[in-house]
């Protein structure tokens, strides 16, 4: 996902399905997109300092071998060289943190966000319990779906992660705007069937897509 930040007619069509989507359920419908879910700078640098700590065990093991004399303090001279020069360029250049990431610590930060997410914009205070988040974190190549307990009760896992598969897909291909308006579309046709629209239903959550 290399999507740029959306511009104010992605902003609009994104608000446009949530109010069409939210026109025929008593549902909620939030979505947020997130440049990254977090800064990842200490376990890079912890990546990068144990790496550095292996390179240099093979480098000693290599000196022994050849009957190459280097004194001690050098040696660790060195080695806090090397990790201090590795830590300022990746304090630099924060793109180079997710190569030295692993994957699955980049997905525990962007689901803990979109959780965050959750509770920060009172998804989960709707009447019904029937707040839905449509959340993506570009750095990570993550989406998820959340649900209140409401609509959990009623809808399949499996259901969200059909929904959660095209919209990926369409940031990968860097149609952000065409997944999030997707999305939305699946979320309501859910919704709708199970929870239709009620007569006095209250607009509750704001229908916008929020960038971070």
């Amino acid at each position: 996902m290399t999507a740029p930040t959306l511009n104010p007619g992605d902003h609009d069509r994104i608000a446009a399905a949530i109010r069409g989507a939210e026109s025929q359920t008593s549902g909620e419908i939030y979505c947020v997109v997130a440049r990254r879910s977090d800064g990842y700078f200490f376990p890079a640098a912890f990546s990068v300092t144990l790496g550095i700590l292996l390179v240099s065990l093979a480098a000693a093991a290599a000196l022994e071998y050849w009957w190459i004399a280097v004194r001690l303090p050098h040696f660790v001279i060195v080695q806090v060289l090397a990790a201090a020069a590795a830590c300022a360029l990746i304090w630099l250049f924060p793109g180079l943190r997710l190569w030295l990431v692993p994957r699955s610590l980049l997905w525990r930060s962007a689901h803990a966000n979109a959780l965050r997410q959750f509770y920060a914009r009172n998804i989960h205070l709707t009447n019904a319990r029937t707040g839905v988040l449509v959340f993506v974190s570009i750095a990570e190549r993550y989406a998820a779906v959340i649900a209140d307990a409401g609509i959990n009760a009623k809808v399949e896992q499996g259901q969200w992660d059909g929904i959660v598969a095209e919209l990926i897909g369409n940031a990968r291909d860097d149609r952000l705007a065409d997944g999030f308006v997707a999305a939305i579309a699946r979320v309501g046709t859910l919704l709708a069937r199970h929870f239709p629209v009620q007569q006095g239903d209250a607009n509750e959550l704001d229908d916008h897509l929020v960038e971070i």
